[in-house]
């Protein structure tokens, strides 16, 4: 008889929750979730998206990218204490077991210890070693470019636009995001851009990030599953004009 044909592997889906995408997306962040989506789509992977907001738990379990944005200082106020008292455990968990936790602008600052706006004091999470302060200067408004040293490549450049009045500094177990080539970054002093611990990346960059950057988009996708080999390549001609336009607009 016949030897009976190996049962394939199963095809690998991406499973990724918004936190408070009804209040932390005024940045286009809706424009990040659709890239991950269509680029798993168009390669084959399953993508499955749940948000969560205000009140509700959060498991560690449930996904393996987990996706904060940007919003108002009201919300984000409202965002905070939540974060902090209702889904810090679980984004802990998620964080321990190797998930990918990506948080732009507000949210970025909120994966930090603390943002100080003059005597109030929002507590953040402290999945990133970073504390950011409001400050009574001008806002960091402007095309930003900054070349990005991931573990698996050489430098890259991530292209995007910022518009904060908060400046992160990072402590002694954070590092960079990236080197800033133009624009201001997390303080307009150090050029520094941006936050890693392991699989915990924050970042100002927004317009939005993931559209105006594919290959970021591809980093995130195969991190978070834990994909060894490269992803199918696929006809960028678009995605690699959207790149190549945001870096002109920085100057890059």
């Amino acid at each position: 008889m016949p030897e009976p044909s190996p049962t394939p592997a199963p095809a690998p889906a991406l499973r990724v929750c918004a936190l408070y995408p009804d209040l932390m997306n005024i940045y286009a962040d809706r424009g990040n979730l659709l890239m991950l989506e269509r680029r798993c789509q168009w390669r084959g992977i399953g993508f499955s998206l749940q948000g969560t907001g205000l009140g509700s738990p959060l498991s560690g379990q449930e996904a393996d990218l987990y996706y904060i944005g940007g919003g108002q200082d009201r919300d984000q106020r409202l965002c905070a204490e939540d974060l902090r008292r209702v889904k810090a455990a679980g984004l802990t968990e998620a964080v321990a077991r190797g998930a990918v936790l990506l948080g732009v602008c507000g949210g970025y600052q909120l994966l930090g210890h603390s943002y100080a706006l003059g005597e109030d004091v929002l507590a953040g999470v402290g999945l990133l070693d970073v504390r950011t302060v409001r400050s009574d200067g001008p806002r960091l408004i402007g095309n930003v470019a900054i070349e990005v040293s991931l573990e698996d490549g050489p430098p890259q450049v991530l292209a995007g636009f910022e518009n904060h009045g908060g400046r992160t500094h990072l402590g002694p177990d954070a590092q960079p995001l990236g080197r800033v080539l133009s624009g201001y970054g997390n303080n307009g002093v150090d050029r520094f851009e941006g936050a890693r611990a392991g699989r915990v990346i924050g970042t100002y960059l927004h317009g939005p990030l993931l559209p105006k950057n594919a290959w970021f988009a591809d980093w995130l996708i195969r991190t978070a599953l834990n994909l060894g080999a490269p992803l199918a390549p696929l006809d960028d001609r678009l995605e690699e004009a959207a790149h190549a336009a945001a870096r002109r607009a920085a100057g890059r």
